[in-house]
């Protein structure tokens, strides 16, 4: 197992995350290309998308973190638990979603998930936060017709934020006929969800799909 030690929050508009991208050639990366793909943003140490690729063999995972020791270390894990459909990638979402999204031969994006998201409380660090207006309308070009986006926070103001982000275009409905889920809709939880229920902390949940 690998353990690496890094800051908590950094700041994505500084000068080291608006470097040009190096991207993978995907056929490298993943064994079957055309399997539809799950989107984590903010994958930090990966344990989450590594269990989904283990329980989920039919789809391919790919993580973007913009905290390059914790890339290099899930993709470490990755190799040594043999998986062939999952991948983390060093990037800053704001800066290269759409070129990520462009390069994946035969795309099938069919989910995504943000989950516990630096909250960046200060107003003037609004740009700061990983959801922005640009990310949305990218996202919404390239996810499938009726795919699902998973958002999720302990903090309450970053999850209205978050899904308000989204639900601001008609072609996104609310799944659920409530806004806040009670329960994960996945089989496995993040690091930080089982921390925050842990401490008998709220999380607040919302699926969104995207209209046929």
């Amino acid at each position: 197992m690998v353990r690496v030690r890094v800051r908590q929050h950094v700041n994505p508009l500084s000068f080291k995350y608006q470097q040009p991208l190096d991207i993978p050639d995907w056929s490298n990366i993943y064994a079957e290309l055309n399997q539809p793909l799950h989107l984590d943003l903010g994958a930090a140490r990966g344990k989450f998308l590594q269990s989904l690729a283990q329980i989920h063999s039919n789809y391919n995972y790919l993580g973007l973190e913009i905290r390059e020791p914790l890339v290099k270390a899930a993709n470490l894990e990755t190799e040594e638990l043999g998986l062939n459909n999952v991948y983390f990638l060093f990037a800053n979402a704001n800066n290269y979603i759409g070129k990520i999204l462009a390069s994946i031969p035969e795309l099938k994006l069919q989910v995504i998930t943000i989950q516990f998201p630096d909250p960046w409380f200060k107003t003037r660090h609004s740009k700061r936060q990983i959801v922005q207006p640009d990310l949305v309308k990218v996202l919404l070009e390239y996810l499938q017709p009726e795919g699902i986006i998973f958002l999720q926070s302990d903090v309450h103001k970053v999850a209205e934020y978050m899904s308000q982000q989204f639900l601001n275009y008609p072609d996104f409905t609310e799944k659920f006929s409530h806004s806040w889920l009670d329960n994960n809709p996945f089989p496995v939880a993040t690091e930080r969800e089982k921390l925050t229920l842990a401490q008998n902390q709220p999380v607040y949940r919302i699926l969104i799909k995207k209209q046929a």
